[in-house]
């Protein structure tokens, strides 16, 4: 059904006048639970796809999309493209990809997760919520989460291109709360896995319950300038929330100060940037982007050096260069723009402990919150709610919160000292080690 569908729109759209066309499929199964103190207060599970289509008529872009496959659906989605390409103000050349080239294969997805049943994935949520109460006397439970979800793609286009994959995504989430002589903190810890069976909720719930502990009695320090550890999962918050200025896309609307810096040094020589979308222990993985041009790993800073921005077809025709393939849709319906796959800070040879004793006195910022209202992504300047512990004598020291740390993202990158070898993907797709990044003005009491 769905191919016939797709060979008659793209058959109707050349009639139509649509001088290339492509169709653009996504296929969802998702299921989540949410527990709060041992009682279930959301349970979800869903079907759900649709189908984007976008075509250019007289050199620009129209964009349309139905969850419908009929005739009427066609000729909605013909009209809603002529008339989007009409509107269009975007001048720039445009085009599709042809599909010439092979995609690597990649192995995106286990079955462990049909085979699981609903009462398996809810009985991990017990797991979780017996083994925070167990790491110790003083840890209540909080919320607890499992995710699993099955997604296929898949892009046909009038051009010569037609290929999909099918990938699957297990997240398990716990948070527990800590209480001792009416002080409360909150831990949390997540688990992404293309396998089910990978899952590990003790893990989870332990690594949580010990976060929360560890916030107990914790309390603002003095303002100045510290020397400063921020943990890997800091470091991936930041790294998320300014990534857009690696954007061929951003640069060219002159919103990255990375414009005209290509070929010059923009950070300290131990960092090194990589957008790999081939590894698949991370969760950004896929065989080929929004385009449908193949994948493949790109360098973006070497060793303090910037190599080049992330790209799609547009902003690389636009460029005179060769696209990174990094075309990236927020869903079937949405619009082309460009985006990392798997986005990472190389590791280095510094175990945590050493990050520590080269630091002897300081900070380390384990948690940042209010990323989008404090951190600007044009300027590259900062100012987040933060919290963590002090360093004494290279050593964990007090438990941190209620401060703010302050900087500029651009001479952060400039200042990193050193990377530990503990990179991780916290949130999936993009990655980082712990870095000692020298001094940061921090706010307290």
């Amino acid at each position: 059904m769905e191919q016939a569908f797709i060979e008659k729109l793209l058959a109707e759209a050349e009639k139509a006048g649509i001088e290339a066309a492509e169709a653009y499929v996504v296929e969802k199964e998702s299921f989540s639970a949410i527990t709060n103190a041992g009682q279930i207060i959301d349970y979800k599970s869903n079907v759900t796809g649709g189908l984007g289509f976008r075509g250019l008529k007289n050199g620009r872009m129209g964009y349309a999309a139905t969850e419908a496959y009929d005739d009427d659906a066609i000729r909605q989605l013909i009209k809603g493209v002529i008339e989007s390409a009409e509107l269009s103000e975007d001048t720039d050349e445009e085009l599709l990809y042809h599909g010439g080239d092979e995609a690597p294969e990649l192995n995106l997805y286990d079955s462990s997760i049909d085979q699981a049943k609903p009462e398996e994935k809810m009985a991990l949520l017990e797991r979780m919520e017996a083994a925070a109460k167990a790491y110790d006397s003083r840890v209540d439970n909080g919320y607890s989460i499992v995710e699993t979800g099955k997604h296929t793609i898949r892009i046909m286009n009038s051009v010569g291109l037609n290929r999909s994959f099918t990938e699957n995504l297990c997240v398990l989430a716990a948070e527990p709360t800590a209480k001792e002589n009416g002080f409360v903190a909150t831990g949390s810890y997540q688990q992404f896995a293309h396998c089910f069976d990978a899952l590990n909720p003790e893990r989870v719930a332990q690594e949580a319950a010990k976060r929360a502990v560890d916030g107990l009695h914790a309390a603002p320090v003095p303002s100045g300038n510290y020397r400063v550890v921020l943990f890997n999962e800091v470091m991936c918050s930041l790294l998320g929330v300014f990534s857009t200025i690696f954007s061929a896309e951003t640069a060219q609307k002159g919103l990255s100060l990375l414009t005209g810096k290509l070929g010059t040094t923009v950070a300290a020589p131990c960092v090194t940037l990589v957008d790999d979308p081939l590894r698949t222990d991370a969760l950004g993985s896929r065989p080929f982007d929004a385009e449908g041009v193949p994948s493949k790993a790109h360098t973006l800073i070497d060793k303090g050096q910037f190599r080049t921005f992330l790209h799609n077809l547009k902003t690389a025709r636009k460029d005179g260069v060769e696209t990174t393939a990094n075309a990236d849709k927020a869903g079937y319906a949405a619009t082309v723009h460009v985006a990392p796959s798997n986005l990472f800070f190389d590791q280095g040879d510094k175990s945590f402990d050493q990050l520590l004793a080269a630091v002897n006195d300081g900070l380390v910022i384990t948690e940042v919150s209010g990323l989008h209202a404090g951190a600007n992504q044009v300027s590259g300047d900062f100012s987040l709610l933060a919290s963590g512990y002090t360093i004494s004598g290279g050593k964990r020291a007090k438990p941190v919160e209620q401060i703010t740390v302050a900087g500029n993202y651009y001479e952060l990158l400039k200042s990193i000292r050193a990377f530990g070898n503990d990179l991780c993907f916290p949130d999936g797709s993009i990655g980082s080690p712990s870095a000692d990044v020298g001094e940061l003005s921090v706010s307290g009491k």
